[in-house]
């Protein structure tokens, strides 16, 4: 009788949830720059841009540069001025030169699963961080997850979680995508950052 109270439960919860918190789902995928496409960069700071898989026909899209780090998702467009995360980045020197994906997902009319948001973990330098035993490097100790809109309408950083300075980061950038991205207007409105924050300096939200 228990068994069965909690399945009924289950089901009437289930049915008082909202339609978007039903139907969103999360997808992973994996890169990594060395087996990706790279185009060597023109200029000494530019150390050019790489052309990775992602989710179905939606590449991931890196480029590099004076020891920080762009990324965006889709085929390149020239003269996309929808697409502000291909120049957006941290203050501090950050590197993803590989990492997974986390892509959300809600079924589109025609029952198909179409991305929104991405979350993925950058490394940055953190206020602390000393040099290496390498020559003139750093190992950033800073872990950001970084929430970036989907096209249609505009490819741009959302929000950003302190994944060291949060017990439940994914949590909170699952939130972040959920809630605003799909609404989110680049370029006009502000990035958040949502949960406790540590010793890395986020984007300034007077940069667009």
């Amino acid at each position: 009788m228990r068994a069965t109270l909690g399945v009924i439960l289950l089901t009437c919860c289930a049915a008082l949830l909202p339609a978007s918190a039903q139907s969103i789902e999360s997808a992973y995928t994996t890169f990594d720059s060395k087996t990706c496409k790279h185009t060597e960069g023109t200029e000494p700071e530019d150390y050019g841009d790489w052309l990775c898989p992602g989710y179905g026909n939606i590449p991931v899209r890196l480029a590099a540069g004076d020891q920080r780090m762009f990324v965006t998702f889709g085929k390149a467009k020239k003269n996309d001025d929808d697409d502000l995360a291909a120049g957006q980045t941290f203050p501090a020197f950050n590197d993803v030169y590989s990492g997974t994906v986390e892509w959300r997902l809600e079924k589109s009319g025609d029952g198909k699963l179409r991305p929104f948001a991405t979350i993925l973990r950058w490394n940055i330098i953190a206020a602390g961080d000393k040099p290496a035993k390498r020559k003139n490097t750093i190992d950033p100790t800073g872990r950001v997850l970084v929430v970036t809109r989907l096209g249609p309408g505009g490819i741009c950083h959302v929000g950003y979680v302190d994944a060291r300075a949060n017990p439940n980061p994914n949590e909170l950038a699952r939130k972040i995508a959920d809630e605003r991205a799909r609404g989110f207007k680049c370029g006009k409105d502000k990035r958040i950052v949502l949960g406790q924050t540590g010793a890395v300096t986020m984007p300034s939200d007077d940069e667009k």
